[in-house]
């Protein structure tokens, strides 16, 4: 929870519920100022519409817990006398939900839209497609949900033993649906980035149309949408009707979001299929790109030129630096900080993701009970750590291309909201923290404290089963099923 700046202030001053707000565009963008006085009233100036809404936010911090429940609180009582001015550290303070993997239906996504806004996140990134399922309504691709939003089993925890949960698994968002969530989002100074991930990541799409995967190498009709995890070797093929396909795809996507950046993700894209394909390999004669890490970079320049001409910036994972990266792109730093650090010299702008610090995903401690014990060991304060400027940037030119950061939840193993709530809940709070308020004066035990006396009280109140600082409860545990604890410093892939 992002801890405003208090300039001055002492004792307490009634309030009798007025609020008044106004404008001053000499703040920051983002930025407001919060004054509680002595006639009962409140007043918030915001730099712009988002500055009063996240000093709105401030205030539901000072009235205390019952303030963040759903139903209707008294705003009555007493509050300290003080101004308050605050503006985030970074404009890019996200979150991204995988809704692929584990489908969230619209409530579930409409509840996190307003736990990011108590904690002035205002980036929601959705990753919308992948080889487990496509969860986004194509009026033109019929079949990219009647087929590909649906799997016949889902894969328990990671390795061995061989574990299924036999219950076909599904769901989708319709159209009407992400406007909704749109809308509510933008109500709210969320901005909703939508991910078509591309050229891997696909088989639930090749499995709907079988035409998009490489046809002269293997029986792309045989495939279904997959359902174990890890990184698929079955990508799609570079032909010219399926660009046309999926230029088709966005054009929808673009009528739905109208974020700035749409992100077309372009990790894990193995390249033995392109390998063994003579169709690829006389793509890539044709079109003189080199090898396969050029065709892929060829893709990824297509669709931003393609995107730039309707206004829009692609965002993509840092594989799209791989065979040089299109001078428009903004990328996505998640295998670690040298991508961003690397994008950054080069002129491009990043947004820091790095999986070793704020994937939340992986597990929060090294305690036997840890439900299905994923990834490295990240705890509470070692998320409350992260800086998304690296090093190798800071006090250089270069660090004004940090956009900012966001945490990310991969959904493999959490198959209910209870469960995602569990991993993200408090991380995302120490997150929302580092990415709003400057890294200069960082304490973590003063952090902790708010935690205890203040903020899990509110986690209460808004319905949130985040994992308690002892550990898992009884029922938040998953005996049995087998994770995989990473050990080495470096990702591994296999």
């Amino acid at each position: 929870m992002p801890r405003p700046v208090r300039i001055s202030g002492e004792g307490n001053v009634p309030f009798d519920g007025t609020v008044r707000t106004r404008i001053d565009a000499s703040l920051p963008s983002e930025g407001y100022r919060l004054t509680t006085g002595a006639d009962g009233a409140v007043e918030i100036v915001g730099g712009d519409e988002a500055g009063v809404f996240w000093g709105r936010q401030t205030l539901r911090q000072l009235l205390g817990p019952d303030a963040f429940r759903q139903s209707a609180q008294p705003a009555k009582g007493e509050l300290p006398h003080v101004v308050i001015e605050d503006a985030p550290r970074f404009r890019w303070r996200g979150f991204m939900l995988d809704v692929a993997r584990h489908f969230t239906p619209k409530s579930g996504v409409l509840r996190y839209i307003d736990l990011l806004a108590a904690h002035k996140l205002n980036v929601l990134h959705l990753h919308l497609t992948d080889d487990q399922g496509w969860r986004i309504e194509i009026k033109r691709y019929p079949r990219l949900t009647e087929v590909g939003s649906s799997r016949r089993r889902t894969k328990l925890g990671w390795g061995e033993p061989d574990l299924w949960d036999d219950r076909p698994h599904g769901g989708f968002f319709t159209q009407d649906d992400l406007r909704e969530i749109v809308a509510y989002a933008a109500e709210r100074h969320i901005t909703v980035v939508p991910e078509i991930d591309l050229p891997g990541h696909m088989q639930a799409a090749i499995a709907a149309y079988p035409e998009l995967g490489n046809t002269d190498v293997l029986d792309t009709a045989a495939l279904g949408v997959k359902t174990d995890w890890g990184v698929n070797p079955h990508v799609l093929n570079a032909g010219d009707a399926t660009l046309l396909f999926f230029e088709g795809v966005l054009e929808e996507v673009l009528d739905l979001f109208p974020s700035r950046f749409v992100h077309i993700g372009g990790d894990e894209c193995p390249k033995d299929e392109w390998k063994a394909s003579p169709a690829a390999q006389a793509r890539i004669r044709e079109l003189g790109v080199g090898d396969e890490d050029g065709l892929q970079s060829w893709i990824v320049r297509h669709f931003d030129r393609w995107l730039a001409e309707r206004g829009r910036r692609l965002v993509g994972w840092d594989e799209i630096l791989e065979g040089g990266l299109a001078a428009g792109a903004t990328v996505m730093s998640w295998r670690g900080r040298d991508g961003g650090v690397s994008a950054a010299e080069a002129g491009h702008d990043v947004v820091m993701c790095p999986m070793q610090e704020v994937y939340l995903d992986h597990r929060q401690s090294d305690h036997p009970d840890e439900p299905v014990a994923f990834g490295w060991t990240k705890t509470l304060a070692d998320v409350y750590a992260f800086d998304a400027v690296p090093p190798e940037l800071a006090g250089t030119a270069h660090a004004d291309r940090v956009l900012g950061a966001q945490a990310n939840m991969w959904t493999e193993q959490t198959e209910n909201q209870q469960r995602i709530d569990y991993m993200v809940w408090p991380r995302l709070a120490a997150f929302a923290e580092a990415v709003w308020s400057p890294s200069e004066g960082r304490d973590f035990g003063g952090f902790e404290r708010r935690m205890r006396e203040e903020h899990y009280a509110r986690l209460d109140a808004m319905g949130v089963d985040y994992r308690r600082p002892g550990g898992p409860l009884p029922y938040q545990q998953r005996p049995g099923i087998p994770g995989r604890p990473f050990t080495s410093p470096k990702y591994d892939e296999s």
